[in-house]
């Protein structure tokens, strides 16, 4: 019930639509319910009326059936226009505000989360879920209310016609209430089991496809067919289940449907044989069995399809509760004027509760304008040490402080906006290379961009593109070069012209040629800011003001790459190793 309490939020701002998409239908709906009106009309007081000659028949009749068509041609088509569109319009807005609230959620959720949850399963709550709730604007906020108006009327019609009868008509309805209550909660639960074995489908499908050259790299096609082979089949069982119950479900609802029009015609027929009850009533009592039975089957269908929108919402719900990690402190206050000095005191870190200390007691202080290089063995700390800086995560204990100032007391928009980060794997997306080069200002000009694709050493390789500055580049950069997409990952900094960079493995992993123009690059940006460079590659960073060694979370060594060289310890031994001297 809460999910349905939060969900109505959303659907409040269209209440209006809804209203009257409401009272639109009731006419909708209520035309038809004249017609076995109008058949008893027509069989008792005309066809079978012995006071009235064939002529005075006629004469009643045609003005009668002029009416109805003029009714149905004219009245009707526009009714139903506008009660489809307005239900099917405002069930799309609350899906609109819904995703958009979502995506808003999706860029506040740190890192760490994303290290943990499939990007395919989040899609899938996002388009799936969100769009099995439709159903419930549509069907539960409209077309449920209107069944039961069309059965109340229908009711009060038969009522009026014959009241013993009606009871006899009604009589089956306490069936259709156990039918609901004793399948629906099972529903609901399996079909929450089927979503999320969809998602778990679905987000092993995007891993996949992303990778799909490392499967091909390996000849593992038959391996990961297997592999997707186990997801699949177990999300066929799920929905096997879901199918089972639900096909039990109509198997009664349509046994209770289908005897109760039986009934009314054997007792009415008694009523015609014994009481004295009119041939029109008779027929007019089975034409209302189908508008009372029909609207009270859709009920129930409804339940499944309002059992399926409330699973989905709980889906939805649960993961906009996902908590924050990285928050703004109250009081935070926006970064305006950065110095650009950075101390790290006492800094302790770990990614999670059960894992192990990443970083311990890091002590480092580091001048305004400094270029402070980190070197070591993989896995040491060198990159969650620079992604502290930004808040990508939070410290356990200890602070970073930035011009004296706890990192922690400026909100995380602002602290971000004034550091550039460039990393080993840059991610770049499908659009053109204007749109990607402009992530790092959304508002710069034309001329800034070029500008800053100079400045990279990116303007002369994008100017050979087939499109130039417009050519798509394909999903993450799938087109270019490592090289070229560094250097457009470069050029986005250089655009965006912060005070603090972090150049995180940047040049590794790149032939000579691309080293060289990057290492260029980099310099040129660097020049005047403080500066952090994490690399493998030693012989990338010897023109540090300061090099840091990180073995195991700690600092070990300390000094410019001349006092490390003379010191011989583990950085003399490591770049003898790389054989760079």
């Amino acid at each position: 019930m809460n999910s349905i309490k939060r969900y109505l939020a959303f659907v409040t701002p269209y209440k209006k639509e809804i209203i009257f998409t409401f009272i639109i239908g009731i006419i909708k709906f209520g035309i038809p319910l004249l017609i076995p009106l109008l058949l008893k009309y027509v069989l008792d007081d005309i066809i079978i009326s012995t006071q009235l000659t064939p002529d005075e028949k006629m004469d009643q009749l045609l003005p009668i059936m002029a009416g109805v068509f003029f009714i149905f041609l004219i009245v009707r088509p526009p009714v139903e226009y506008y009660r489809q569109y307005f239900a099917q319009w405002t069930g799309s807005k609350v899906l609109y505000d819904i995703r958009d609230r979502l995506f808003a959620h999706i860029q506040k959720l740190s890192l760490r989360f994303y290290s943990n949850n499939k990007v395919g399963e989040v899609i899938s709550r996002v388009i799936h879920d969100v769009e099995q709730t439709k159903s419930f604007v549509i069907t539960g906020l409209m077309n449920i209310w209107l069944d039961m108006v069309t059965i109340v009327i229908a009711i009060s019609i038969m009522m009026w016609m014959d009241f013993w009868l009606t009871i006899v008509a009604i009589s089956l309805f306490p069936l259709y209430g156990f039918a609901v209550k004793y399948f629906y909660a099972k529903l609901r639960r399996l079909t929450r089991e089927r979503s999320q074995s969809l998602a778990e489908v679905q987000g092993h499908l995007h891993e996949r496809i992303q990778g799909i050259s490392v499967i091909k790299s390996f000849a593992n096609e038959n391996y990961e067919h297997e592999q997707f082979k186990g997801r699949n089949d177990n999300f066929l069982n799920k929905a096997l289940k879901h199918t089972s119950w639900n096909a039990k479900t109509s198997a009664v609802v349509n046994t209770i449907t289908d005897i109760a029009p039986i009934i009314v015609i054997f007792v009415a027929s008694i009523g015609v044989l014994k009481w004295g009850l009119s041939v029109g009533t008779l027929v007019a009592f089975v034409a209302y069995m189908d508008k009372l039975y029909n609207p009270l089957r859709r009920l129930v269908n409804s339940s499944t399809t309002l059992t399926q929108a409330i699973a989905s919402m709980d889906r939805v719900f649960e993961f906009m509760d996902e908590a924050y990690d990285i928050v703004d402190r109250p009081g935070a206050k926006e970064l305006k004027n950065v110095n650009g000095e950075i101390s790290f005191k006492d800094v302790t870190f770990k990614y999670s509760e059960e894992d192990k200390n990443v970083l311990s007691n890091i002590n480092l202080n580091v001048q305004a304008g400094e270029t402070i290089a980190l070197v070591g063995m993989s896995g040491g700390g060198k990159s969650s040490l620079v992604g502290l800086i930004p808040r990508f995560y939070d410290i356990d204990q200890g602070e970073i402080l930035l011009d004296g100032t706890d990192i922690r007391d400026f909100t995380v928009t602002s602290l971000r906006d004034k550091i550039g980060v460039v990393l080993q794997d840059n991610i770049l997306f499908s659009e053109s290379v204007m749109t990607n080069i402009m992530m790092g200002n959304p508002n710069a000009s034309e001329a800034e961009v070029i500008e800053a694709a100079k400045a990279a050493n990116a303007h002369e390789f994008i100017l050979n593109l087939p499109e130039g500055y417009d050519t798509k580049i394909g999903e993450r950069g799938v087109k270019l070069s490592g090289g070229q997409k560094q250097r457009l990952a470069i050029a986005r900094v250089f655009l965006k012209n912060p005070p603090l960079l972090i150049f995180d493995e940047a040049t590794s992993a790149l032939d000579l040629e691309s080293e060289h123009y990057i290492q260029e690059a980099l310099e040129k940006l660097a020049k005047n800011r403080t500066t952090f460079i994490v690399a493998h590659r030693l012989a990338t960073i010897t023109h540090a003001d300061r090099i840091i060694l990180i073995e195991n979370g700690v600092i070990k060594e300390e000094g410019t790459h001349l006092e490390l060289m003379n010191k011989k310890g583990s950085y003399y031994d490591l770049f003898q190793v790389q054989h760079l001297e």
